[in-house]
């Protein structure tokens, strides 16, 4: 069985992508995967944390090269999204850059790519989604998706602001704001348009109560890992997306 590299660029204040992304591989049936990451600091998400992170990028792409990874995923969904439109595109292509002037040939992928590539491979264009932000991150997330031409039905912020706080935000909460969401004619619900915060085990039993895709920025990140590395997208227990019948649908 092989074993594949994947190296995560992640805030310092993050704990759940560590978490779901080797729990969520494990499952894979004909592959194995070792991670390695580095760190940003970032404790508030905010404009101007997040932007203090997104200034240490550079450093934090030379430190992970070092351990020679096959994929590298930028592992803080609003961080690029608040960017603007397409900042996903332009930070993956500068990594890619910087790592190939230092010899790597890395693929390169993240959160905010990754989320509106599973989208696109469900065929979702009406969506409805929950994330952890304060109100005026999350309207820039629903802009940037809507940039990408969704459509968000609806949304909910549950506004915490300190990201371990993030980290540590009860399924309960999570699903009881997801059930306030109108889902009239959505094609899909986004149960957690952040790494940080916790979906991993709801996702399944959300998609059957619900009765449509259900995902999250974690499985959308090991959708597109899985796609970069040409491997199966086959894995249980993880919703419609990580169905081996996805893998076909191009990028």
């Amino acid at each position: 069985m092989s074993v594949h590299r994947i190296g995560l660029v992640v805030p310092s204040s993050n704990v759940t992508v560590e978490t779901e992304m080797p729990a969520l591989l494990r499952r894979h049936p004909t592959s194995e995967f070792s991670f390695h990451s580095t760190r940003m600091r970032m404790h508030r998400v905010s404009p101007e944390e997040l932007a203090a992170m997104n200034a240490q990028r550079e450093r934090c792409v030379m430190e992970i090269a070092d351990a020679s990874p096959e994929v590298i995923l930028y592992a803080c969904l609003v961080a690029l999204m608040v960017g603007g439109p397409g900042e996903h595109q332009r930070v993956e292509g500068a990594v890619a850059e910087q790592l190939a002037t230092g010899g790597s040939e890395a693929i390169v992928r993240s959160s905010a790519g990754a989320l509106v590539e599973g989208l696109r491979a469900l065929d979702a264009k009406r969506i409805a989604i929950v994330t952890p932000y304060l109100r005026p991150l999350a309207e820039k997330v629903v802009e940037y998706l809507e940039a990408e031409d969704f459509e968000v039905v609806d949304w909910r912020a549950l506004e915490v602001a300190d990201n371990a706080e993030v980290g540590c935000i009860p399924g309960d909460r999570l699903m009881e704001a997801a059930r306030s969401l109108d889902l009239t004619g959505v094609d899909a619900v986004v149960l957690s348009c952040c790494v940080q915060m916790p979906s991993l085990a709801l996702i399944d039993d959300a998609e059957r109560e619900f009765g449509i895709p259900v995902l999250s920025a974690a499985t959308a990140g090991a959708y597109s890992l899985l796609r970069g590395l040409g491997l199966p997208v086959a894995i249980d227990g993880a919703g419609s997306l990580l169905r081996a019948d996805v893998a076909s649908v191009p990028a």
